[in-house]
């Protein structure tokens, strides 16, 4: 019984047809996660999706039901520069601009480019093509490093490069480059040297595309070697210290390109290895035969050593004078203590005392309790601190201390919290006032013209009314008089800038021994008694009113 064998699929057997004849979609062979678009109405941007689900096919771009781009894989064979027709680089804004462009990427071997309109909107496409695959991920990186330091902005809407400098994924996944869209779909043309649009074809496009790639020659060691050079990475140093290892960088690794360098190179060589290769390393400081072996290590391994170095023969010798140099030098290795500036030390005495410094939080307590100090100081100077709590928050409140303040220290001015204990330290911090008791009492006044004075208050009352029959305090007697209480309501004093509950003025009260605790009220120790006596004076005056 004969048996027939079945051969177990692979990936590539369901991948696209591919159409062998058709050189322009051979030019751009990664097709995995690309993106598609319906053809949108005039003036409008397309909507671009992202397609995971399969590859895209030679026969569905030659469909042309929708608008197709492509990323790059781990190689290619081209890169691409798109230039938006609102660019400062564009041919439009500067005639000069893609020059300078193409002059910056002459360091690495790329000289020419096919340039093509990338849609309606008028922006350019620059297609760089080489013959030898370069990894996507160096090359981004390099192109990106020579623009920038050539002052060149990448970013959106300006300067793009394809493929993009991409960091590496959070999510443990290889993160995608940046897709493109397929040149010469709707609204993309070939551009002349003026970068006016002709007429195109796939066939000439191609044409261009091998003309070009003829021109352009690049490989990976000149990659390496400029990425190495150029490009500035961020290490977990002061800024300094990354721009010193940055300067260092640049100046060693593009190595000898002419005689009488030896010299100079060799002292950038030892200063990076003494002062920074632990640092680049993650190993111990270099001294010693350590230090001489790699600068001789180094050294042989730069381009151009052994076509412009005259000293190759004693290199070692070289190298142990300059490691003798730079250990006798000020130089140190970096964040250790050598030579002769050293590193500053930091003292127990100063460990201790930046311990015991008050935190943020507690500087900006203290300053809010100061300038609740100074403001009730101030109101109770000016014998205008209200009475009645929200009165007193409101008018706190002006002196730019904020509600939230004023709740959480609400111990230093709050009639409900404030006590004799807050009151004598309220007067120690504002002590500039230098006022006392005494400054607050009612001047000394004849005994018998005091004595007259209740008399006649007294004579007057009970002409009119009948004295009530309460035990009251002195404050209350003086609120009792039907004549003072009169007085209270047709005082000029009493005027829109005195409302009820706020603070009154020692004068309107006639100044007799009754109202001397009134005349104590606007001492700093009367805040307490003031609160407590307040109800029932109101109380009193309500009901010497309605007797009247």
């Amino acid at each position: 019984m004969s048996t027939t064998q079945v051969r177990s699929p692979s990936s590539s057997v369901f991948a696209g047809i591919c159409e062998w004849d058709n050189e322009f979609l051979a030019l751009f062979p990664h097709r995995f996660d690309y993106i598609y678009a319906n053809h949108p109405e005039p003036g409008c941007t397309p909507a671009w999706q992202t397609e995971r689900r399969h590859p895209l096919s030679d026969r569905l771009i030659q469909q042309g039901g929708y608008l197709y781009g492509v990323r790059f894989g781990s190689y290619t064979r081209y890169c691409l520069l798109d230039i938006d027709v609102g660019s400062p680089y564009h041919p439009q804004s500067d005639p000069l601009a893609i020059g300078r462009v193409v002059a910056t990427l002459e360091a690495i071997g790329l000289v020419k480019y096919v340039a093509c309109s990338s849609s309606y909107s008028g922006g350019v496409h620059l297609y760089f093509p080489f013959d030898l695959a370069q990894s996507s991920w160096e090359l981004a990186g390099v192109i990106a490093a020579l623009l920038e330091n050539a002052g060149f902005a990448l970013q959106p809407g300006h300067l793009e490069l394809f493929p993009n400098p991409k960091p590496y994924s959070s999510q443990h996944q290889p993160s995608l480059f940046n897709a493109h869209r397929l040149p010469l779909q709707m609204g993309s043309y070939l551009l002349n040297e003026d970068f006016q649009p002709i007429w195109s074809s796939q066939q000439q496009f191609v044409q261009q595309w091998q003309w070009a790639q003829a021109h352009n020659t690049i490989d990976s060691q000149t990659i390496k070697r400029l990425l190495k050079q150029i490009r500035r990475q961020s290490y977990q140093i002061s800024g300094k210290a990354d721009k010193f290892i940055n300067d260092l960088n640049a100046e060693i690794e593009l190595g000898w390109t002419g005689f009488g360098q030896t010299n100079r190179l060799l002292g950038r060589i030892t200063m990076r290895a003494y002062i920074f290769n632990h640092i680049l390393t993650g190993s111990n400081p270099l001294s010693g035969q350590a230090l001489v072996t790699e600068i001789v290590n180094v050294a042989r391994s730069l381009p151009g050593y052994q076509d412009w170095c005259r000293h190759q023969h004693e290199i070692e010798q070289r190298a142990l004078e300059w490691a003798r140099c730079i250990e006798n030098s000020h130089y140190y290795p970096y964040g250790q203590e050598h030579g002769k500036h050293k590193a500053p030390k930091v003292t127990k005495t100063t460990t201790t005392a930046i311990k015991e410094l008050p935190s943020w939080n507690q500087q900006q307590a203290a300053g809010a309790r100061e300038r609740i100090h100074h403001a009730i100081a101030d109101l109770l100077e000016k014998n205008s601190l209200p009475i009645s709590t929200t009165a007193r928050f409101r008018l706190l409140t002006q002196y730019g201390i904020g509600g939230g303040s004023l709740y959480r220290h609400r111990d230093l001015w709050h009639p409900n919290y404030l006590t004799e204990h807050t009151a004598e330290s309220t007067t120690s911090e504002v002590s500039r006032t230098h006022k006392t008791i005494e400054d607050f009492m009612p001047k000394p006044i004849d005994k018998e013209i005091e004595e007259k004075t209740i008399n006649e208050s007294q004579e007057e009352s009970t002409g009119r009314h009948k004295q009530p029959d309460r035990s009251i305090s002195p404050v209350q007697d003086v609120a009792s008089s039907s004549s003072t209480n009169q007085a209270l309501k047709q005082s000029p004093h009493q005027d829109a800038e005195h409302p009820e509950g706020s603070a009154v003025s020692p004068s309107l009260f006639p100044i007799t021994g009754g109202n001397v605790a009134c005349a104590l009220a606007f001492d700093l120790l009367s805040l307490i008694a003031i609160d407590r006596i307040g109800g029932n004076v109101r109380r009193w005056l309500k009901s010497s009113d309605g007797d009247s």
